[in-house]
């Protein structure tokens, strides 16, 4: 073979392969895979019997899927003498029922593929491999494009007397997206097949065909009249609207018409695929029950409200206001934490609960509640915490030299002006900048005193200051690591599963 007939070969593989494992068998790959994604991240957080009930649907779609969805599964069903089995070898163009006295006597069902391989779902169906076609080649070009991924199945007579013949047929029915029921002239109002099959089949009637074959035997003007009695016997049944086909597999009239049907089923949705489908919605919507649908906003993490109740828990406030007296001097004693109280602390862990879980289920709150720290924890946290909080409570250097200069002057003040004074005004006369350098002296002394005051108070600011930033750092730590990362990793995991769930959905 060519190298262009290598690759025309190869690109003709591909395209007949993905007849028979394409894009819905690939969706349904991914659904299923959320669904299991989703009960291995919620864990123990979902009740065990959507655990169970959601574990068998996925088994059982991921059995389903092995063989593909993509196929569309059409059986001839008729009774003995209907020509059945010749209208089968007439739509797929070649010789491949047994037919007349070469019927089998066995309950053999013979499968024509218009695809490379259907191997595993004839197995599942039970079609014997020696009773298997392929009926797209090379040599058919497009000429069969239209019937790519049909399973086209030729099941026994209906009416057959050996039992194992109805007992497939009774097994392949549920199986198949389209009924061709092929019925002839003679026999097509028996009540073997009315009471036997269609009546049972009503619901169904879009999944349905009923193909009045041998019309070659009867006169071209009783033809319709044949037809129109075969859609009434229908209406009796209960069955509205299936469509009712005139043909021949010995003239090929009508055989084109059929054609274009199973060429319609073959570009809709197979069963297979719809039943897949509407099982895995079942299941994601049970375990769209396990899961809220959003998690707690942003605002409801914020850490800035149990900060505040740890301060007040462990005396930050005072503590600093403690170490601003002692800068300002008002105070000799040098401050220090004393013990946390543990009622405060577990009114700010059971706050953050409740506006963390907001929203939740019941077991994504109680998962919540036990990985973040217990109220012993956290208090324990906090006391260790703020003991390697750094607590300056001295006074401030530049406001003692600052006052000792004041009085500094202020003496010097005094001494020049008592010095002026105590000489008489002759001294005065003789020296008269000495009550201005004494003036000026005094004022700097003012301004020396006040400006320690001020050094103090600013001093007390920057000191308090820095204990409360420090000290409510070391409480947001303890906050962010044994509150705030627990519940983010639960609620990240809530999202996830809720993500999954979402994506399972069709």
């Amino acid at each position: 073979m060519t190298t262009e007939g290598t690759r025309s070969h190869a690109v003709h593989r591909h395209v007949l392969d993905a007849a028979l494992h394409g894009d819905e068998t690939v969706r349904l790959e991914e659904r299923v895979g959320a669904l299991d994604q989703a009960l291995v991240v919620g864990g123990a957080r979902l009740e065990p019997p959507v655990v169970a009930r959601v574990g068998q649907t996925i088994d059982r779609v991921r059995e389903r899927l092995e063989l593909g969805v993509d196929h569309a599964v059409v059986a001839l069903v008729g009774g003995t003498g209907s020509g059945k089995s010749s209208m089968f070898n007439a739509v797929c163009g070649l010789p491949l029922a047994d037919v007349g006295v070469k019927r089998p006597t066995t309950s053999d069902v013979t499968a024509c593929v218009w695809a490379t391989d259907g191997g595993a779902l004839l197995d599942w169906l039970g079609v014997r491999p020696d009773r298997r076609t392929v009926r797209e080649s090379l040599l058919d070009g497009e000429s069969e494009a239209a019937l790519r991924g049909l399973v086209l199945l030729d099941l026994p007579d209906h009416d057959s007397i050996a039992p194992e013949h109805r007992e497939v047929v009774d097994r392949l029915l549920p199986q198949a997206d389209l009924l061709v029921w092929v019925v002839d002239p003679q026999k097509y109002a028996d009540d073997a097949l009315h009471s036997g099959y269609l009546r049972r089949l009503v619901g169904h009637e879009a999944s349905m065909l009923v193909v009045l074959n041998q019309v070659d035997t009867v006169p071209p003007e009783v033809r319709p009249e044949l037809v129109a009695d075969v859609a009434r016997l229908l209406e009796e049944d209960g069955l509205t609207g299936v469509p009712v086909l005139a043909a021949s597999a010995r003239t090929h009239e009508g055989v084109p018409a059929l054609r274009a049907r199973l060429a319609t089923t073959v570009g809709g949705r197979s069963a297979a695929a719809r039943r897949a489908g509407a099982e895995v919605n079942d299941a994601a919507t049970a375990l769209g029950s396990q899961v809220a649908d959003r998690e707690p906003a942003p605002a409801a993490l914020a850490l800035g409200g149990v900060v505040d109740t740890l301060a007040d828990a462990a005396g930050l406030p005072a503590v600093a206001g403690a170490v601003a007296a002692v800068v300002r001097g008002g105070a000799s004693a040098s401050p220090s934490f004393g013990p946390v109280q543990e009622d405060s602390v577990a009114l700010a862990r059971s706050d953050w609960l409740a506006a963390s879980t907001a929203g939740l289920p019941r077991s994504w709150k109680q998962d919540v509640a036990t990985r973040v720290a217990t109220t012993a924890e956290l208090r324990l946290a906090v006391t260790d915490a703020l003991a390697q909080v750094t607590v300056v409570a001295r006074r401030s250097v530049a406001a003692a030299w600052l006052l000792g200069l004041g009085v500094v002057l202020a003496a010097a003040a005094v001494t020049v002006g008592s010095v002026a004074l105590g000489s008489g005004f002759a001294s005065v006369r003789a020296n008269p900048w000495a009550p201005v350098v004494a003036l000026v002296l005094l004022a700097a002394a003012v301004l020396a005193v006040v400006a320690s005051f001020s050094t103090r108070r600013a001093a007390a600011r920057r000191r308090t200051s820095r204990v409360l930033k420090d000290g409510r750092a070391a409480l947001e730590r303890v906050a962010r690591g044994r509150l705030a990362d627990p519940t983010r990793a639960v609620l990240d995991e809530h999202r996830s599963v809720r993500e999954l769930v979402d994506a399972a959905r069709s």
